[in-house]
């Protein structure tokens, strides 16, 4: 007996089993891929911290340019010389510090609970620098990045992204020419953690004084600018006990 496709028990019944099907597609290829995308994502957050501290591809006038993900782990390994994780007075050595979510423990410290901070040590041509993973909101959604400090608490490098921001606008915290602003600036005012401004209008379009705590703003991009400048001052305020020791040694 032939079927009637044009009732619309028909219709149902076959959406039904195509979204079985490309479900069960879907589920399969997801699985199989886990692995794969764990491991990005560890390349990703190696390449970052690396970033941070000036291991990089860059050339003059470029671009911004990662360490291969072919070589990020023997790069890792060469220039971070400790992971740490912070919990209240506790500082403990973590090898996989770099896969704390950061998100997750500011949400800890929203809850009133003790959150596990995670803190990076590299070493580059003889030089020390203490990185500390950032997470904040832009205009749309998530940002965060990473900033690489020496123990005069200046910024020897950072590296900033986004979930959703304004192309062209705030889009652009992740591009170099912004990010270089950053070296050079001190989160230091006096004895305070003041942290980093953004600063519409800062009349500094060079970026030649590294003694105001601030950088110019991106045009057009004002709330995912002062996103950065909170996640900044949070941050560092947050790892503040831990760089008062440093500053002592």
């Amino acid at each position: 007996m032939a079927i009637n496709t044009d009732k619309n028990i028909y219709t149902v019944i076959f959406a039904a089993v195509m979204v079985v099907v490309v479900g069960s597609l879907l589920a399969f290829m997801a699985s199989g891929l886990s692995s794969r995308i764990k491991e990005n994502e560890r390349f990703e957050k190696q390449q970052n911290i690396l970033y941070a501290m000036g291991v990089n591809d860059n050339v003059e006038d470029g671009g911004v340019s990662f360490v291969g993900t072919d070589v990020v782990e023997n790069e890792f390994s060469k220039y971070i010389k400790k992971q740490l994780v912070i919990k209240g007075d506790s500082i403990i050595d973590d090898n996989e510090a770099y896969l704390i979510d950061m998100k997750r423990q500011l949400a800890l410290i929203n809850k009133g609970e003790t959150p596990e901070l995670p803190l990076f040590i590299g070493e580059k041509d003889g030089e020390e620098y203490h990185i500390i993973p950032m997470y904040g909101k832009g205009l749309w959604d998530a940002i965060w990045g990473f900033v690489a400090l020496d123990k005069d608490m200046v910024v020897q490098g950072v590296f900033f992204d986004h979930k959703g921001e304004t192309p062209g606008l705030g889009a652009n915290i992740n591009q170099r020419y912004f990010m270089d602003d950053f070296t050079g600036e001190s989160i230091l005012q006096d004895t305070r953690y003041a942290g980093i401004d953004v600063a519409k209008g800062n009349n500094d379009p060079l970026n030649e004084r590294k003694d105001d705590n601030k950088v110019d703003a991106l045009a057009g991009a004002t709330i995912t600018g002062d996103g950065v400048s909170a996640m900044i001052k949070q941050s560092v305020n947050l790892y503040k006990d831990y760089l008062n020791k440093v500053r002592e040694n």
